[in-house]
């Protein structure tokens, strides 16, 4: 309805969830005007929806489509008017409402559901307006924290949609899930505005943490480094309100990741450490998951400090990082996003290894490690790219290029983001460091400088 009255260039309409449930349960009853759209919504005749009729404008509201249950469902294709709604510009930067911000990301979304976005590359979708839109959302978060009545049953609910993006974040398009995730944000946030009982609101803001700290990480593989930092400060902030140790390190250890791509090894170290001793003693994802990115960030470092030294502080931290898995619950070992998996620890234990120079352990761990992945497109064309690097430290360029080449060819579109072609672009700089300009090189350099092929992805998917 919201999208439909933005159409029609009308004010943003009072609806909401309170609204809908009240007419829904026959407590109230809708006026003329939002009879007219919610059957336009719907495709049907007020009849349909239990009110007498006509509609004030005169005229059915039925499309060709499928039947179900009484009301009546139109694919994109049917409705002229969700194909103009689709057509509008994703929004106006000078809005500053809540809703405006939502309707952004809700054009967004439709967009990709229906397809007409899907041709676009990533960078072009990524615009200002949907930036723009996630960093309103996250300062109204901000602001929410600093300055609440919800059901049991519906915090259960909201719970679960965040543990079932984090399912779904190595199988879904970033861009897509990004407007997903800051949907129920958004949602969560004008919960935590209205007084709420101490458990509940404890609550909440462990749901808003774990929602503004998945979507840092999305931002991190969209490339935009401000907003994940922002995402994460949001994120520390929710849950540093809740006094769960496990979730303020599990926060800080995404958030060193940030740093970690930057190629700024220094503040990742120091981060993973905040986060191994907020961790504690507490079995829990971080304490496996910050000793890997300290290990990691180690790695970094070994070229500008004592090689040996670092090599052996990397694999005591590694060491540390296999106790604390054995530790976790078997939960906690199959949540890719909130916990940590096997195949990450094998994956970026072999990451480390190969930075360090240990190729021949280094390439026996990721050899494992992918064999773990099932979909998962990113980690794996990561894996790949660890693995030509590998082969690079051995001497051999072109079989370098050659693996770097095929992991990019891998990669469909929609899922070619910064992070992919941050790595892909390093390889190149490495090569020509190393073998100067072997056959090849410029080609693979100009294909990576071009947008992303038309084809649509496959079965399997990243984020």
């Amino acid at each position: 309805m919201r999208a439909l009255f933005d159409r029609d260039g009308k004010a943003v309409p009072g609806i909401g969830e309170t609204l809908l449930s009240a007419y829904e349960s026959g407590l109230k009853r809708p006026g003329p005007e939002y009879l007219h759209y919610l059957c336009s919504v719907y495709r049907v005749e007020p009849a349909a929806l239990g009110y007498d009729g006509p509609c004030i404008c005169g005229h059915g509201h039925r499309m060709p489509g499928v039947v179900r249950g009484g009301l009546q469902e139109v694919t994109p294709e049917d409705s002229p008017e969700s194909r103009e709604t689709w057509k509008k510009p994703l929004g106006d930067l000078s809005a500053v409402g809540g809703e405006e911000d939502e309707n952004v990301l809700r054009r967004t979304l439709l967009g990709l559901i229906a397809g007409t976005a899907a041709a676009a590359p990533t960078s072009e979708l990524l615009n200002e307006s949907v930036l723009g839109a996630a960093e309103n959302i996250r300062r109204r978060m901000d602001e929410t924290l600093v300055s609440s009545t919800v059901s049991p049953a519906m915090l259960d609910h909201w719970e679960e949609a965040a543990a079932s993006f984090g399912r779904q974040y190595m199988n879904t398009p970033p861009l897509r899930q990004l407007c997903d995730v800051l949907l129920e944000f958004s949602t969560v946030r004008q919960a935590m505005e209205r007084h709420q009982p101490m458990d509940l609101q404890e609550r909440l803001c462990g749901l808003a943490a774990r929602l503004s700290g998945l979507a840092g990480i999305i931002m991190i593989d969209l490339g935009d480094q401000r907003l994940a930092r922002s995402f994460f400060r949001t994120s520390r902030a929710a849950a540093d309100e809740t006094g769960d140790r496990a979730l303020r390190a599990w926060v800080t250890a995404r958030e060193a990741l940030v740093p970690l791509f930057l190629g700024d090894p220094r503040e990742a170290l120091n981060l993973a450490k905040k986060s191994r001793d907020l961790a504690g003693q507490t079995p829990c994802a971080a304490k496996a998951m910050a000793p890997v990115v300290e290990a990691r960030a180690l790695s970094m470092l070994a070229n500008s400090a004592g090689k040996k030294d670092v090599v052996d502080q990397a694999k005591r931290a590694l060491a540390r990082a296999r106790a604390a898995f054995a530790q976790m619950t078997p939960s906690q070992q199959e949540d890719t996003v909130f916990g940590y998996t096997e195949r990450q620890l094998y994956f970026h234990q072999g990451d480390a290894l190969a930075r360090l120079g240990q190729t021949i352990e280094a390439d026996l761990i990721l050899e494992q490690a992918l064999e773990k992945y099932e979909g998962d497109l990113l980690d794996q064309t990561l894996i790949r790219f660890d693995q030509a690097h590998c082969r690079l430290l051995e001497g051999d360029g072109d079989e370098a290029l050659r693996m770097g080449a095929e992991a990019v060819t891998r990669v469909g579109e929609g899922f070619r983001t910064d992070i992919i072609l941050r790595r892909a672009n390093e390889l190149v700089g490495a090569i020509r460091l190393k073998c100067g300009d072997i056959p090849g090189l410029r080609e693979f350099e100009a294909r990576l400088a071009s947008p992303a092929p038309s084809a649509a992805p496959g079965p399997e998917a990243s984020a």
